[in-house]
């Protein structure tokens, strides 16, 4: 459960405090709300539209429903339409499938990460010599 001062802090962002909430156990409730305040809701590196929209692509490969609703509402608010939200979650599974793929078939990590260095040098490349030809 959260504290007073927590519980007006969460009121204050969000207009009421989440019922969920009371489901956090006290010595991680208070902390629980701060990295959801300073990670997901405050200003960092990646805009918040991007975190949105990176949280809604967790929440489906997770496959939670709770998850899945927050976020694609809050990417919703972040102005991304459900075409937008759609291809956020089918990136999500993509990269899902892929994985399963690489696993399945225990492809050795150094191999790939070598393939994937020069796959990354060969894209560099070809960016700087089009750069060039303009």
């Amino acid at each position: 459960m959260v504290s007073d001062q927590t519980r007006a802090e969460i009121e204050a962002y969000l207009g009421q405090v989440p019922s969920w909430l009371d489901a956090l156990s006290e010595p991680a409730a208070d902390h629980s709300w701060g990295v959801v305040r300073d990670l997901e809701l405050g200003e960092t590196e990646l805009p918040n539209r991007e975190k949105a929209l990176v949280a809604l692509g967790a929440a489906a490969a997770m496959n939670c429903p709770y998850c899945i609703h927050f976020h694609g509402e809050e990417a919703r608010l972040e102005g991304v339409d459900e075409t937008g939200r759609s291809e956020a979650v089918n990136v999500a599974a993509n990269v899902r499938y892929f994985s399963t793929i690489l696993h399945g078939a225990e492809v050795d990590l150094d191999e790939f990460r070598a393939e994937t260095s020069e796959i990354v040098d060969y894209i560099e490349e070809q960016g700087a010599e089009a750069a060039g030809a303009d």
